[in-house]
């Protein structure tokens, strides 16, 4: 018999986690069933975090392997790198087979109800866009009104916290996320040095082979680790999080407000909402 199914993508991010507790606090009577499309190349941080969150959930979140890497795409596409102008990677790494698995439950018949963690002050955001008349997508923060004060006051209230990787980068997803700003390349290097040179690799392979992106915009990964380089990134960071915070409203409310990288380089808007809830 057909019946309904609730799904949750979870993407190692604040919000996506946030909404996995709020659902669970809400409805513990929805049976919800969590997902990850991995990708094989996220950060370390995001691994450790989803099994601390399978830990509160009480149940496992599905891991949703492409049949086919990063690195076989990549030579699909001719060696040219994913871009803001070209995410093929969201496409076929994340999307492709999220859309797999869902089809096998819209093939016998059941309804489909996707929980996506867009909150309400992210007015220029609409989620994933079902084509299939029985795949229906659900919003809860922006329905009870939930914003990014809000979601860190859920993680924080419920003893899991921010990711690790929030000390010096904004977003999951993958380690050579072309959305990544200068200053995460930057520490993309300290952090994890071996990501950061396997990104090196693939730049170099693709630059050989006619792409027009590099994985920064304007520069090579080669050219924006020189330590003057580098040191002028930094000091330009700085400047940019003085005015970003002299810019914050005080709310006596909340006075512990953060001020993350979004923030400093209004960026959120142009992030991949797939991979970065």
């Amino acid at each position: 018999m057909s019946g309904t199914r609730h799904v949750l993508g979870l993407s190692g991010g604040r919000d996506s986690a946030a909404l996995a507790i709020f659902m669970r606090q809400r409805h513990p009577d929805i049976n919800i069933e969590y997902f990850f499309t991995d990708t094989g190349k996220e950060l370390p941080e995001v691994y450790a975090y989803l099994t601390r969150l399978e830990g509160y959930l009480g149940k496992p979140i599905q891991r949703l392997n492409p049949d086919r890497d990063f690195d076989f795409w990549l030579k699909s596409y001719k060696n040219y790198l994913p871009s803001a102008q070209s995410r093929w990677c969201t496409r076929q790494l994340k999307l492709r087979p999220f859309e797999s698995w869902v089809r096998n439950f819209l093939e016998e018949g059941d309804t489909v109800i996707s929980y996506v963690a867009i909150r309400s002050d992210e007015e220029y955001r609409e989620g994933y866009q079902s084509r299939k008349a029985k795949l229906h997508v659900r919003l809860p923060f922006k329905d009870a009104s939930i914003d990014k004060s809000g979601v860190i006051e859920i993680l924080e209230g419920s003893g899991l916290g921010l990711p690790d990787y929030y000390r010096w980068r904004s977003r999951s997803g993958c380690t050579f996320c072309f959305f990544q700003q200068k200053i995460e390349w930057v520490r993309l290097k300290e952090e994890h040095p071996d990501a950061f040179e396997e990104a090196k690799s693939y730049e170099k392979t693709a630059l050989e082979h006619g792409s027009p992106f590099t994985w920064s915009q304007g520069e090579s990964l080669s050219d924006l680790e020189q330590p003057e380089r580098q040191k002028q990134i930094r000091e330009e960071h700085e400047k940019r999080l003085r005015r970003a915070r002299a810019r914050l409203q005080t709310n006596p409310l909340r006075p512990q407000q953060t001020v993350d990288i979004d923030d400093v380089y209004g960026g959120a808007a142009k992030a991949c909402l797939t991979c970065h809830k």
